[in-house]
């Protein structure tokens, strides 16, 4: 049986973590673990998180959460000390306020795993977006694609990063880049995809949604420095005319 291991940043975090902890907590799928990599919080969000390490153990015992509180230098050192700590098979960042729809997600994700077959790369699904109320919004725009490798996101980040589960052992081979602020997730999703290609490793879809994202965040905040540094990331890893040439077919798609 493979295990997960989920991974939710916080910082000051109190008015959006429930509903993902809570969700985590319902997950039917018997072997998942919990890291809580806080950033030093000044608010309730390591008390609650407390409460749901408590509530854990009481009902799920097959649940492990393990929390760390620290200063860091921002999301994504975050979330290199997160793969650094996880000991699953497979990590999905689940972001504070973003939440599994259904209960039975993990389990639904773990039965595209076939047995007697190299664990695949990267297990990848779709997304909803809802809003601070958890009422559903729209689907994410950019859909995932039935046959993904590493140059699909050329076409955009096709696959939202909480829907995106890397196979442990690539994912801590490529830690974020901490040189990127907002755009680091799509380069670390790309040298994933990109180290799994090369090992031979599938990338498999799960034809459902597998996480509910809530609107708004980091990157939205700062929309126009996202583009900037996407941009970037893009250039770098496939090279800047076929970069100037998507982004201009973007502008007509848009049309």
């Amino acid at each position: 049986m493979i295990r997960f291991t989920v991974v939710t940043i916080t910082y000051n975090a109190a008015q959006v973590l429930q509903p993902t902890l809570d969700s985590v907590l319902a997950q039917t799928y018997p072997n998942v673990e919990h890291w809580i990599i806080d950033g030093k919080s000044a608010d309730d969000t390591v008390a609650m998180a407390e409460d749901y390490r408590r509530q854990t153990e009481q009902q799920c015992s097959s649940h492990v959460v393990c929390i760390q509180s620290e200063p860091d230098r921002g999301l994504y050192d975050a979330m290199n000390k997160g793969l650094a700590l996880a000991t699953g098979d497979y990590i999905v960042f689940l972001n504070a306020g973003d939440a599994f729809p259904s209960a039975d997600t993990l389990q639904h994700v773990a039965d595209c795993v076939l047995q007697g077959e190299p664990l695949p790369g990267v297990l990848y699904g779709f997304t909803d977006i809802v809003d601070s109320q958890r009422r559903f919004l729209c689907h994410r725009r950019l859909q995932p694609p039935a046959h993904l490798s590493w140059r699909s996101f050329c076409r955009g980040m096709l696959v939202c990063h909480q829907a995106f589960y890397a196979r442990a052992d690539l994912a801590k081979n490529n830690p974020y880049d901490l040189r990127y602020r907002f755009s680091a997730d799509v380069d670390w999703c790309i040298r994933v995809m990109h180290e799994a290609q090369r090992r031979h490793l599938r990338l498999v879809r799960v034809n459902e949604v597998v996480a509910n994202y809530l609107d708004g965040g980091t990157t939205n905040k700062n929309h126009r420095a996202s583009l900037i540094e996407r941009f970037h990331v893009m250039a770098r890893h496939y090279g800047l005319v076929t970069t100037l040439l998507m982004h201009l077919w973007f502008v007509v798609r848009r049309r």
